[in-house]
């Protein structure tokens, strides 16, 4: 039971690396882990707490995602063309279709390809490099912040879990 307990315990940590890194499945890995648990264990009812607490995170992560790269994009005066080239970006560095780079693989890619995204989308709708960088930079910044929240966010659900099972399989 333990052996599984540390399984599931590493699956919410790869959850967690999935709440920061984009495309990486997050926090809906930590639900699975806790479901799965809960299964395992034979009482749903004692994964009652982080069960709510796990899907409140998973709530609020989907509109803290939605809501830095708006707010990030708004404060930087982007319009919908620097959020729609930051998804395409996000997309081509995800899926490698960017430039070959000297290092850093698809994770860089991720992180460059929406601000390249950004930018490009951006310079194609207001012909102003200038306002195109800022744009660009202005979504970044959100969805890193934005990644950080929810990486936070995901943390808890797992400190919860620990907390509320550890007497499960180590006892009093």
């Amino acid at each position: 039971m333990q052996i599984i307990y540390w399984l599931l315990i590493v699956v919410m940590i790869v959850g967690v690396i999935g709440a920061v890194v984009p495309a990486i499945p997050g926090s809906s890995l930590i639900l699975t882990a806790v479901i799965a648990w809960g299964l395992i264990s034979g009482s749903i009812a004692a994964i009652k707490t982080p069960l709510i607490v796990t899907i409140v995170v998973l709530l609020l992560s989907i509109g803290v995602d939605f809501l830095a790269g708006y707010l990030g994009a708004k404060q930087a005066g982007a319009s919908k063309w620097g959020q729609i080239g930051a998804f395409v970006g996000l997309l081509c560095g995800f899926f490698g279709l960017l430039p070959a780079l000297p290092f850093g693989g698809p994770l860089l890619g991720i992180l460059l390809g929406p601000l390249l995204g950004a930018i490009i989308g951006e310079y194609l709708y207001r012909r102003n490099l200038g306002a195109a960088v800022k744009a660009g930079i202005g979504i970044t910044v959100g969805t890193l912040v934005g990644n950080l929240i929810q990486g936070l966010l995901a943390i808890g659900a797992v400190i919860v879990f620990l907390i509320t099972t550890w007497s499960q399989v180590y006892g009093s």
